[in-house]
């Protein structure tokens, strides 16, 4: 596969995230959008490390491409811990409000 197809899949991912992010009053739909756009980078990062092997391939380089892959395996248990600790927020939210609106967060400044 071409490495213009992963730009535009990674590219179209990430905008349905920022449009998510920035259009949506939902909490669990917002943090959804974020997670969506993590995985956008991601899918650039081993994309990218695909063809920088494949092209160190072509020369007879030695080739590193597994160390993008790890960076992406990390990004990952990183966003592991956010949902974790994103949800448990969420739902203390919910606990306290009845409500996962994030517009309602200005009214807990008192």
């Amino acid at each position: 596969m071409d490495i213009k197809a992963y730009i535009a899949l990674s590219l179209t991912l990430f905008t349905i995230g920022i449009v998510g992010v920035l259009t949506r009053r939902n909490a669990i739909i917002v943090f959804m959008c974020v997670e969506v756009m993590l995985n956008a980078v991601n899918l650039l990062l081993v994309a990218f490390s695909n063809m920088h092997a494949a092209s160190n391939a072509a020369k007879a380089l030695p080739t590193f491409a597994s160390d993008a892959q790890i960076f992406v395996f990390f990004i990952m248990i990183v966003a592991a811990a956010e949902v974790s600790v994103g949800l448990s927020i969420i739902v203390m939210l919910y606990r306290n409000t009845h409500s996962i609106d994030v517009n309602f967060l200005n009214r807990l400044k008192n």
